[in-house]
């Protein structure tokens, strides 16, 4: 059988390359050379340029957003001291970098808690490339978020408008801005790919209602706005589920419901002030060693909600016995199984409310109402 022509063609073409590698190249095989300043081929010139096309509604509310809303996003940079052990001189160590933005015209910077872990210095960078050191106003390491402040001219203070969360539907487009790997100012944009996430902080608490997003995040996008298409403020981008630690479109971001209730508590008192019954409570593995069912508590505080409404704690007789305290299994209804559920119901409460709790003292199942108090 005959080799067909672009088989013969291939072959001999690997013959002269293999066999005549100086051999001049014959008419046909100039294809592909510069033409020359003598050609007499076709004239060479720039070719024109097609009028610029009508940008789409949908492409001109993306970039009317990204531009008002890039002023408010700042880059920050997170060091540490060190000491050379030879010469005790002491030194900065890039620790990682992140995203932020602005809070209010007093120069408050909202970001991520894990950004600006460990810092010994942080600097926030603008658009423009102009930064200032920052000083840590507050943290919340549970949701992950942390108030810093700058001295910055007014003009250079824009604040992000902000929605809410509680109101968002999956399939509406959302945009994320930050700065991932340290390219400052990237827009990527998405859809709410599902609500009412929950992830771990890095104390293990769980953060609910969290917002999925498929816009690209990726490292130093921590800490950037999520922005629904109106530009406005709806979460903070956070973490990422991926196997390959690169963005493998899964993103998520804390809701900006659960910002905008935290946030102005750093500014005023520098840490949350939570709900809560005024009780610690015993670690789950010792509870689930000691095969009790619910979260026992650890100790009443002097003057709490709890110790009025006559909980009780765990206490130690002389001779070493353990009298164990009382157990919460309920809380308004819902089962309490560990201390995380603990936490997470009651911060779906603002301090004052009251709640019903079920409660089992020596074998038998309680219950009494408690007005709920401001705690750490």
């Amino acid at each position: 059988m005959k080799p067909g022509p672009w088989t013969c063609c291939t072959v001999a073409c690997a013959i002269v390359a293999l066999t005549a590698p100086t051999a001049s190249f014959s008419v046909q095989a100039d294809w592909g050379k510069p033409l020359g300043p003598g050609s007499s081929g076709p004239a060479v010139h720039p070719r024109p340029v097609a009028p610029p096309s009508k940008l789409g509604a949908d492409e001109a509310a993306t970039i009317e957003v990204f531009e008002k809303a890039a002023r408010s996003v700042v880059f920050i940079t997170n060091t540490a001291i060190r000491r050379d052990f030879l010469s005790l001189n002491l030194f900065e160590v890039p620790q990682g970098s992140g995203s932020g933005f602005i809070w209010n015209q007093d120069g408050h910077i909202v970001t991520n808690f894990h950004v600006i872990y460990g810092a010994d210095s942080v600097k926030v960078v603008f658009a423009d490339q102009t930064d200032f050191q920052a000083r840590v106003v507050g943290v919340d390491p549970d949701h992950d978020l942390a108030v810093l402040q700058i001295k910055a001219p007014k003009d250079k203070l824009v604040p992000l408008d902000v929605g809410s969360s509680h109101d968002l539907r999956v399939g509406q487009k959302v945009l994320a801005i930050g700065n991932p790997f340290g390219l400052d100012h990237t827009l990527t944009t998405g859809v709410v790919s599902a609500l009412g996430r929950t992830i771990k902080s890095m104390t293990e608490r769980t953060i609910e209602g969290v917002i999925q997003t498929d816009a690209a995040i990726n490292p130093g996008n921590s800490g950037g706005p999520l922005l629904d298409s109106a530009g406005r403020l709806i979460g903070i981008n956070t973490q990422i589920f991926s196997p390959s630690g690169a963005f493998a479109g899964i993103g998520f971001a804390v809701p900006v419901d659960t910002v905008n209730r935290i946030v102005p508590q750093l500014i005023k008192f520098g840490k949350p002030i939570r709900p809560g019954i005024g009780v610690s409570l015993v670690p789950d593995a010792i509870a689930a060693r000691w095969g009790i069912e619910g979260v026992i508590i650890g100790r009443v505080a002097q003057g709490s909600a709890a110790e009025r409404a006559g909980l009780r704690g765990t206490s130690e007789t002389k001779g070493g016995r353990i009298n164990l305290g009382d157990v919460i299994r309920k809380i308004d209804g819902d089962q309490v199984d560990s201390v995380d559920d603990l936490h997470r119901i009651l911060d779906r409460h603002k301090v004052g409310d009251q709640v019903r709790v079920d409660y089992v003292r020596d074998g038998r199942l309680q219950q009494v109402t408690i007005a709920l108090q401001a705690v750490e």
